[in-house]
């Protein structure tokens, strides 16, 4: 299998590469094992959760916590794990986390797949209705409530601000 983690981050000038790791709809979150080139069992998640939408990465950026740059990819279709999407950057979700008395970044992109009808007139994640984002929020604080990692939520950015910090972040 390719490394996906060296593929290019950008497709075009607007779009990005997004790699899926974990699917719309799993109760585990699978992570890409670059030594093995496979995915593998990350955790599974709290019984009744499940992702809200395909889940990965963008590949060749180095987030501040040394893994790449997340990506929540909005759709409506199920994808698997490998699946490489053309994205439209739509936003992000400045975050910190603390674990450990150890506190770094770890911001969510949110993208559109190019090819994706029904969300091509979702421009900008903060034209979510603030419950939908809300929602969102709580997704990421009960997939990290077991690992005793403590999030703080430092405000919903719109697609500028989501392409400047995969520009900085990509190598």
């Amino acid at each position: 299998m390719t490394n996906v983690l060296k593929l290019p981050t950008w497709a075009d000038d607007d779009h990005v590469f997004a790699v899926v790791e974990t699917p719309r709809a799993s109760t585990c979150k699978l992570d890409f094992d670059p030594k093995l080139h496979i995915f593998t069992l990350a955790k599974p998640l709290m019984a009744g959760l499940s992702y809200p939408y395909d889940w990965g990465f963008i590949p060749s950026t180095k987030a501040p916590d040394g893994d790449p740059l997340d990506v929540l990819i909005i759709h409506d279709a199920r994808t698997y794990p490998g699946v490489v999407l053309k994205c439209k950057p739509i936003g992000i979700l400045e975050m910190e986390q603390k674990s450990k008395g150890k506190k770094e970044r770890n911001d969510r992109v949110f993208a559109v797949p190019d090819r994706s009808p029904l969300e091509t007139d979702l421009r900008d994640i903060r034209h979510l209705p603030s419950r939908a984002r809300g929602e969102l929020e709580e997704f990421f604080r009960a997939t990290n409530v077991l690992e005793n990692k403590e999030l703080e939520f430092l405000g919903w950015r719109g697609p500028r601000h989501a392409v400047k910090t995969i520009r900085r972040l990509s190598g």
